[in-house]
């Protein structure tokens, strides 16, 4: 029998799990889709109830296959996602979509008790999102569910709750906890004080790095179980490891995501309105990260497009970069696309007041268009990570790394980066592997201005 590593990787969309051998290939995988519960006020949420059923199912069905051994298991998984325990350690809450709406009163009721929100916002190094500053979820029952919230004994991040099922251990991990939750004051480099004013600091578990394992026994199996990571995090393990100079990594997909592991300097107001913020690496480091909502803009206008020119779905996929095309969209700079999703007017960049697509010749030629306003608005959001601490290597990942001419349009406009593609489809189970396994991760050091905290 192989001796194989287990990894639960739970997106929003997709669950999946995968087996890795010692050479961390992958050597067996499962996707599945849970369809969508809702929560005591009728939002959408997902069942945790059927989630662990089906982590529970699925490892004790790969624990009966012939050819493999399973040693060790991880858990990587979305953020900004809070489980909540009675005493006996049961779920007492459906788990919360981030997406959900916070109260709009509420929410002023909390910033004007701790200083104000642009004065919270420079301390926890986060837009303010609402839901998705996760923390705010425990206000948010203290004072419009307090029935429900006398029962919460503990409170958990996800990945932390995934790996409590087999460890009995109640922990954080700060990959978790400064995932944009509004519970971290970056400054103190500590749990933010108004958690202690609020009576809520009882609630969190203790946190450990994310290397910790604990050994279990899970059907006569002895195997070490780790904590659990935020897949952000995860994701950049396989870089850390592969690099031994500063790089920075554009994660695509329905957001992209610009990540420098290597700048970790504070955040201003205006970077916080361009969706800047900081997430804390495996090392405990800040990690400087933008966000810009290109995948949803893109699905969206290629469905315009398609209806406009009439075309089949997945056109545009297997076009290749054409100078010609871009050299059109230069010669006009008048801007052609207004944005469903995206507002270029906080980088300083303008947009049209509507769309016409009758002013293209083709699909091409519209296609190219909104791609070179869409990169324009990527190499800002890119530049929020990238100016103050430069790299000389980019990576892409996700979705869009299969764009080609999405890819070709950021070499023209950062020609002093080099720019390559990266195929880790399994990066975020990958890097939840490797540290399970305890393979070293180095901090780079570098040399710059750059001051921590």
């Amino acid at each position: 029998m192989i001796p194989v590593t287990a990894i639960f990787d739970i997106g929003k969309t997709n669950k999946k799990f995968f087996l890795f051998d010692s050479e961390f290939r992958e050597v067996y995988k499962v996707y599945h889709r849970l369809e969508y519960t809702t929560d005591e006020d009728g939002d959408p949420c997902e069942s945790i109830k059927e989630l662990t059923a089906w982590i529970k199912e699925t490892l004790a069905t790969a624990m009966e296959l012939p050819d493999f051994n399973i040693r060790k298991l991880n858990f990587t998984t979305y953020g900004a996602s809070l489980v909540h325990l009675d005493r006996e350690g049961f779920p007492v809450t459906p788990l919360y979509n981030y997406t959900k709406s916070y109260p709009i009163e509420l929410l002023e009721k909390f910033y004007s008790k701790f200083g104000g929100k642009n004065q919270f916002c420079i301390e926890t190094s986060s837009p303010a999102l609402g839901m998705v500053n996760a923390g705010l979820q425990l206000f948010w029952l203290k004072y419009s569910k307090p029935e429900i919230f006398k029962k919460i004994h503990n409170t958990l991040h996800l990945p932390q709750y995934l790996s409590y099922l087999f460890t009995g251990k109640m922990v954080s991990d700060y990959t978790s906890i400064g995932c944009h939750t509004g519970m971290w004051d970056f400054a103190k480099d500590s749990y933010h004080d108004w958690l202690e004013k609020e009576d809520l600091i009882k609630l969190l578990p203790r946190a450990v790095s994310t290397s910790e394992t604990y050994p279990i026994s899970f059907r006569k199996q002895s195997m070490s179980v780790g904590v659990g990571v935020h897949d952000s995090s995860s994701a950049l393990v396989p870089y850390l490891i592969k690099n031994d100079e500063p790089f920075a990594l554009l994660s695509t997909g329905t957001w992209a995501i610009s990540i420098n592991p290597f700048n970790t300097l504070p955040l201003n107001l205006e970077e916080l309105e361009r969706d800047c913020l900081h997430f804390i690496g495996i090392h405990g480091q800040p990690i400087k990260i933008s966000r810009l909502y290109i995948g949803e803009e893109h699905k969206y206008q290629i469905e315009k497009l398609y209806e406009h020119f009439k075309l089949e779905k997945g056109y545009y996929k297997a076009l290749k970069f054409d100078s010609k095309y871009l050299k059109d969209s230069n010669e006009n700079k008048t801007k052609k696309y207004h944005f469903q999703y995206l507002n270029p007017e906080v980088f300083g960049l303008s947009q049209a007041k509507s769309n016409d697509f009758s002013q293209f010749e083709n699909f091409e030629s519209a296609y190219y268009c909104f791609l070179d306003e869409l990169t324009d608005l990527q190499v800002a959001s890119l530049k929020l990570v990238l100016d103050q601490f430069p790299v000389k290597k980019l990576y892409i990942d996700g979705g869009f790394n299969a764009n080609e001419i999405f890819v070709e349009m950021l070499r023209i406009k950062l020609p002093y980066i080099s720019i390559e593609t990266s195929n880790f489809a399994l990066g975020t189970a990958l890097g939840a592997a490797l540290l399970v396994n305890k393979v070293e991760v180095k901090l780079l050091k570098v040399a710059s201005s750059n001051q921590r905290y």
